[in-house]
């Protein structure tokens, strides 16, 4: 059993694992980006809002405030590279799309940001609010749209994303989601649906 003592190991960022996601958009001339971040999430259910953070000398942090529009790409063991790559090096640099073998799709119901075809599920975001935090700035977005490969999709039409093999940021390494050990509500479930949803 794992011992419970204390040992103080300073301030940082250590909430973790976090989702890592591809934020993709565009500027008003059609000019697009894809910047990796850690820094995202879900922050109100109605209306949908989700929030990311970005640094102010990212390319992409340019194409945001002047369109008030991304989308969030969720990313799985085949783009890890690529999602990785596109967080190591600048748009200003290099086109990402191209270097990194992806496609830009138009972001559903947005008029500028743009999708990446090859991730399994892409939201479409206009911007609410931006506040200034220090090192990066904070977006608040509601979510106008969602798209997603149909093979994540049972016969019923339900999402079912344990079949994107998503990936996880943990501490600055990359992991893979893997074993699933319970859903919501299963600490008060009965026998009979533990094994029906954990079979």
């Amino acid at each position: 059993m794992a011992k419970h003592d204390k040992t103080d190991i300073g301030i940082s960022t250590i909430l973790n694992p976090v989702p890592v996601v591809m934020v993709s958009a565009a500027n008003m001339r059609g000019d697009h980006n894809i910047c990796t971040v850690a820094w995202a999430g879900t922050v109100n259910s109605e209306p949908p809002v989700v929030s990311i953070s970005l640094r102010k000398s990212r390319l992409t942090h340019d194409y945001v405030d002047e369109t008030g529009e991304f989308v969030i790409n969720l990313v799985n063991k085949q783009l890890a590279k690529s999602c990785d790559r596109c967080g190591v090096r600048s748009g200003r640099d290099e086109d990402k799309f191209k270097t990194c073998g992806l496609n830009p799709v138009p972001g559903k119901g947005l008029q500028y940001a743009v999708a990446i075809k090859e991730a399994p599920v892409s939201i479409s975001c206009k911007v609410i609010s931006v506040t200034e935090l220090g090192s990066h700035d904070m977006y608040l977005a509601e979510i106008v749209g969602v798209t997603a490969d149909s093979y994540l999709l049972d016969d019923n039409g339900r999402l079912c994303l344990d079949k994107a093999k998503l990936v996880a940021y943990n501490h600055g390494e990359y992991f893979l989601l893997g074993e699933k050990i319970g859903f919501f509500g299963y600490s008060l479930a009965s026998e009979d649906v533990l094994k029906r949803r954990m079979g």
